[in-house]
């Protein structure tokens, strides 16, 4: 058998190996687009299984990485979630600031044009506004969190002071505060049952063909507490 020379095995080392028919090569992921496919992933398993069906191990696999992934960016199952709690609040605090500032100086008007921003943001929105009040399941998060939390609370707590005469710093008198409780929940009850598609089925029950959301629900604000 001929031996082959230095220069001819120098040359075949430096060959590239060739795949194997058959087999696809791994295509490496950029840990950038990983985080944005991890929360896509999560906000599309909440869609379909709720909060409580959300698995770490379930938004690894479709984001096509191992369960050990995603630990790069959020750490843990938390962690995750926490980030999409954060964009959720961030956005929703924007959006209630933006509303108070549309509704003037009147503070019914402040409170009307948040309630509407308030529902809107939760149906184009979710997965998120789902996720954002399940504190249970992401814990305080990072400052970030608290801030934008905070911020949105502040739009709403703001509109109150102003409507019953409350300076700022000072503490809500109990019925002041629970004119508070009293706005949020009717925003945040409609934005439930919207969302759950309960008023669309008591609306064809009374016979309204008009939509929820434009119609329905300012009609409903306009009963805000006075």
């Amino acid at each position: 058998m001929a031996k082959s020379s230095p220069k001819s095995r120098a040359k075949a080392r430096a060959r590239p190996l060739r795949a194997q028919p058959g087999k696809k090569e791994a295509r490496p992921y950029h840990l950038g687009d990983l985080r944005e496919k991890l929360i896509a992933a999560t906000e599309a398993l909440i869609l379909e299984r709720g909060v409580d069906g959300f698995s770490l191990r379930e938004v690894a696999r479709r984001a096509g990485v191992s369960p050990a992934a995603p630990s790069h960016h959020f750490g843990d199952a938390k962690g995750l979630l926490a980030e999409v709690a954060y964009l959720g609040f961030r956005d929703f605090a924007d959006a209630l600031t933006a509303a108070d500032a549309k509704g003037g100086a009147d503070p019914k008007s402040r409170l009307y044009e948040q309630g509407l921003a308030y529902v809107r943001f939760a149906l184009k929105n979710p997965a998120r506004f789902t996720l954002m009040f399940r504190h249970d399941k992401y814990g305080n998060g990072p400052a970030k969190l608290q801030d934008v939390s905070e911020r949105a609370y502040a739009a709403l707590e703001n509109a109150i002071r102003d409507a019953t005469g409350t300076a700022p710093g000072a503490p809500l008198r109990a019925d002041d505060f629970g004119l508070l409780v009293a706005v949020w929940s009717m925003v945040h009850g409609f934005a439930h049952l919207a969302l759950g598609g309960e008023l669309k089925n008591a609306r064809e029950t009374a016979g309204i063909e008009r939509d929820v959301l434009n119609y329905l629900l300012p009609l409903t604000l306009k009963h805000l507490p006075a």
